[in-house]
């Protein structure tokens, strides 16, 4: 079974800063890939990513959610997106018993990747800003 060192030694492997806040949680500072602060929480036998992508803008919501439900459908390798406390997050969970480096380092991926791809779409509904 793996414990909060191995998580640990993944990421010291991959180079990425990230703080120990305890309690088998760590926040990785990914801003080389454009995708903010990572959490990475141990809750029993799953390992829980999440990232915030944006806050939920104050119009046109039904739109944005119709948008977020088509990219988690055709478009997300792993996760998917979701609604957290008026913030649009990408979530992603996998079983901790057999949890390798090469998992941690693709959920990683996956997340900058739809940050690439998707946040230009996502931002048109923000509000403009004079």
């Amino acid at each position: 079974m793996r414990t909060a060192e191995d998580v640990e030694s993944f990421l010291i492997r991959m180079g990425q800063p990230y703080d120990d806040l305890g309690d088998g949680l760590f926040v990785i500072h990914d801003d080389a890939r454009h995708v903010g602060d990572v959490a990475i929480k141990i809750a029993g036998p799953i390992v829980v990513f999440r990232a915030k992508v944006m806050d939920v803008p104050p119009a046109r919501r039904e739109e944005l959610y119709r948008l977020l439900l088509e990219m988690n459908a055709q478009e997300m390798v792993h996760g998917a997106y979701g609604i957290e406390d008026e913030a649009i997050v990408m979530v992603d969970t996998l079983p901790l018993e057999n949890l390798d480096y090469s998992e941690v380092q693709a959920v990683l991926d996956d997340f900058s990747i739809a940050v690439s791809n998707h946040y230009p779409r996502l931002r048109t509904f923000q509000p403009q800003v004079p």
